[in-house]
């Protein structure tokens, strides 16, 4: 299940990765849920972690699940897995296992349909058949919802609400569905900062392969996997707190109402008729941001923030809302495929 079912993708030495990271598994366990899960260990240098990011893996369990398990704990690492309902069903020892592992586990439909086509009682079936799917097999209620393709709307986000569930799109795309090499994967993940989301899948082999390198980035840079907040669906430390940051010196994290602010574009997945982006915003917790597209380009869907559309939907107003420093939206190309969009103005307050 997957392939295409999300496109919306120097090796290190062993010594020093194992150096840095401790591969032991705590014995002890702890009763969640009625599932006894084992605490995996975290890094060694955890007490320096900066910030954390969110490790994520779409469609599983699936019959390669096992493998993926026995990489991430032997690189000390806890994950995200947003799992299809049909493949828990058809493999609830599997679901079992991830959990028994200390993953965290999220909900990505029943069966990988592009919801956003559905009926609102639809979308209430399809999420509510894959919870009660998840939590019968490991004892867990889902709290995370993904949708497929990273397709969404606001009914389908009033949906997730309704149940509990907080909606996660990614931040960046690792592009191990679109056939990455490892050495792409890892140069995908690299791009990763505090309090993103990656986007990959259970099931090939060389994500799983690019692990032990993407953990050795991320600890280079002081970054640690951590769980992704239901209250906000950005990374935060895997007891739920935020790590303090430091910011540059002379360079408040906030500017004044009024002041500027800063945004990196980060293309997402593309379609044959459409495209994903996410916009990350630095400089301010509070801010306003313009995009453009340019016709007969326009934007269909948002996510993560307060969105107001004008000029035929090719500019987007995007006010922040609580939901993190970052936000994405889908484009359809109406024939341009060529035009990306533009950022006209971040505004801070």
């Amino acid at each position: 299940m997957f392939g295409k079912l999300d496109k919306p993708r120097p090796p290190t030495a062993p010594g020093r990765l194992s150096h840095i990271v401790r591969l032991a598994v705590i014995a002890t366990t702890v009763a969640m849920g009625g599932v006894a899960i084992a605490v995996v260990a975290t890094p060694s240098s955890a007490a320096a972690c900066n910030g954390y990011v969110g490790l994520t893996f779409d469609d599983g369990p699936t019959g390669s699940t096992s493998a993926l398990l026995s990489v991430l704990r032997n690189n000390g690492v806890r994950a995200t897995m947003f799992n299809v309902g049909q493949n828990v069903q058809n493999n609830r020892s599997a679901a079992q296992a991830q959990v028994s592992a200390g993953m965290w586990i999220g909900n990505h439909s029943w069966n990988h349909a592009h919801m956003t086509s559905m009926s609102q009682s639809q979308m209430q079936s399809d999420l509510s058949q894959t919870n009660s799917a998840i939590q019968s097999a490991t004892g867990v209620r889902p709290q995370l919802f993904r949708p497929p393709y990273g397709e969404t709307n606001s009914t389908l986000q009033s949906v997730a609400s309704s149940l509990g569930l907080r909606q996660v799109i990614w931040d960046v795309d690792s592009q191990d569905w679109n056939g990455a090499s490892v050495s792409q994967i890892v140069s995908n993940a690299s791009r990763l900062q505090a309090g993103q989301v990656i986007l990959m899948h259970d099931g090939i082999q060389n994500t799983r392969d690019a692990i032990p390198q993407i953990m050795a980035n991320l600890t280079s840079r002081n970054l640690c996997p951590g769980m992704i907040s239901p209250s906000t669906g950005r990374a935060v430390a895997p007891d739920g707190s935020t790590p303090p940051t430091t910011p540059p010196s002379g360079n408040p994290t906030t500017p004044p109402p009024g002041g500027g602010c800063s945004t990196s574009v980060t293309p997402g997945t593309v379609w044959g008729d459409r495209y994903n982006t996410t916009v990350t915003v630095s400089g301010a917790n509070s801010w306003t941001v313009v995009v453009a597209v340019t016709a007969p380009q326009s934007i269909t869907t948002t996510w993560s923030g307060n969105a107001s559309l004008s000029n035929n939907n090719t500019v987007l107003t995007m006010r922040s809302n609580g939901s993190g420093n970052a936000f994405g939206f889908t484009t359809m190309m109406n024939g341009n495929s060529g035009a990306r969009p533009q950022v006209r103005s971040c505004t801070a307050g």
